[in-house]
């Protein structure tokens, strides 16, 4: 039968429908997906062996989840998407607004209902995504909002007494009966206001103003929470923690790979943008290294973690300033270059959360490292035989990068200005001379890693290495001989 032809109770029982817990739902649900061999999150990647599973543990366990990891590690996006394993839709007594079940109602209002009406009890039916509910845990957040209060304006519309358990306004989490609720950065729920969860979590009792209503509320409970947040800032009080059945640790990503495939993913990009505007492999894996190393900087919290927004930003950022130089010199197409990752800098400073050392240094300056820093841990990946290039006794590689130092020891230096046209940008990295030589047989690995992306990769790398000075002034790059920046002109 149709849901739309099962509009009351008698209706509803003839269809042979059963209850069952909100865990059961998601449990069976859970095992169709895994026998059928389908995905249970879209989009979630890094997590295929290690928090997925755990998950699917938990929920197969009929557990309450809390997932505990740093800022940007996908916590909340995991917690919208356990809705899906909920029924597309779910029978209600009609009003209830505690989604009570027609066949076991538990609210005052529902069980009158079911006494005057019998089998006649009108029903709705709630689809799957009016079944979740969050909730972020903020200090003024109090017991009314979660779990409900007295309504004086019920009261005197119905004429009921405040002893009525009709005058009861139920609080976000009875409202999420037969649901999934979430509970956003846990530690920071004042330890009083975790205190009243104790109840819900193990017995599904609560109290609202000395009403102790003994109705087993089915929810299935998801929470995160930063570890952070366990020692600046709050903490989940001990006895909390221990009836959070599955406390599931998340992570950044393994690789610079599995990071790249997630900025790719979440990036925001006009459709123009993407026409126009080729952003090489190399700068893609220099954005996803400097988040790397800033997750390890010695100036950067490292506790607070860096979010896999940065790199996300970051490359908007980059694109921003690539289709900014196209419309200033009248260009249809454009590249990144490595210069670009200067334009990012503002998406830096503004993800991470820098230590005492840091913020003497300065947030800019840190920025400034963390691209050298980039730039010289991938450099061994594109010139294997980097780690001996300053050693000036091996023929072989002195012969290499020879005209290249020559051509700097000579005074010459290279200025590349951030709005230089293409051409313009070609002829100045083909005018150092050795440059080109020095990339032949690197570009086979990936077509949009060109010989100009690389030419300007490789004085990078020079001055990454303090064996070229680099500048930056304004809206331009200089490079020069380290010896010569350092002395006095005759």
């Amino acid at each position: 039968m149709n849901i739309s032809q099962i509009n009351t109770v008698a209706q509803l029982k003839e269809s042979g429908y059963t209850s069952r817990s909100v865990k059961e739902e998601m449990r069976v649900n859970l095992i169709e997906r895994l026998q059928k061999g389908l995905p249970v999150f879209d989009n979630i990647i890094g997590y295929e062996n290690t928090v997925i599973p755990q998950i699917e543990r938990a929920i197969l366990a009929g557990h309450n989840i809390n997932f505990l990891g740093l800022r940007g590690q996908a916590k909340t996006r995991m917690a919208r998407q356990l809705v899906t394993l909920l029924d597309e839709y779910m029978p209600i007594i009609e009003g209830s607004e505690i989604n009570d079940d027609p066949l076991k109602p538990l609210s005052y209002y529902g069980r009158n209902k079911l006494e005057e009406f019998g089998d006649d009890t009108p029903i709705s039916w709630v689809p799957r995504l009016d079944r979740y509910a969050e909730k972020l845990a903020t200090p003024d957040v109090n017991i009314a909002d979660l779990v409900g209060d007295l309504d004086p304006i019920k009261a005197a519309n119905l004429k009921l007494s405040y002893s009525d358990e009709g005058v009861i306004h139920f609080g976000i989490i009875p409202r999420s009966n037969r649901g999934i609720f979430v509970i956003n950065e846990l530690p920071d729920l004042q330890p009083r206001i975790q205190v009243a969860l104790f109840n819900i979590l193990q017995e599904g009792d609560i109290q609202i103003r000395g009403f102790k209503l003994r109705f087993p509320l089915d929810v299935q409970f998801v929470f995160t929470a930063n570890p952070e947040d366990y020692t600046n800032r709050g903490a989940i009080i001990t006895p909390l923690k221990d009836r959070i059945q599955s406390q599931i640790f998340t992570h950044y990503p393994d690789t610079i790979e599995i990071g790249r495939i997630i900025t790719k993913q979440e990036i925001k990009l006009s459709e123009a943008q993407q026409e126009a505007i080729t952003v090489p492999l190399l700068v893609e894996q220099l954005i996803e290294q400097i988040a790397v190393e800033a997750r390890s900087s010695e100036f950067v919290d490292e506790k607070s973690g860096v979010s896999a927004r940065l790199p996300i930003t970051a490359y908007e950022s980059v694109v921003g300033a690539v289709e900014r130089r196209m419309l200033i010199n009248g260009e249809k197409k454009g590249q990144a270059r490595i210069g670009d990752l200067l334009a990012a800098i503002p998406a830096i400073v503004g993800k991470i959360e820098m230590v005492y050392e840091g913020e003497q240094e300065g947030a800019v300056a840190i920025a400034h490292k963390l691209i050298a820093s980039a730039i010289r841990s991938l450099a061994p990946i594109y010139f294997n035989d980097f780690t001996a290039l300053q050693d000036k006794k091996d023929p072989q590689i002195r012969e290499k990068y020879l005209k290249i130092n020559q051509w700097f020891e000579n005074g010459n230096e290279l200025t590349i200005e951030s709005d230089c046209n293409q051409k313009d940008y070609i002829t100045l990295l083909k005018s150092v001379e050795g440059l080109s030589k020095s990339v032949v047989g690197k570009l086979d690995d990936d077509p949009s890693n060109n010989e100009p992306i690389l030419m300007e990769y490789l004085i990078h790398v020079l001055a990454a290495y303090s064996m070229l000075d680099k500048k930056v002034v304004e809206a331009s790059v200089s490079f020069q001989d380290y010896f010569s920046s350092i002395m006095p002109k005759a």
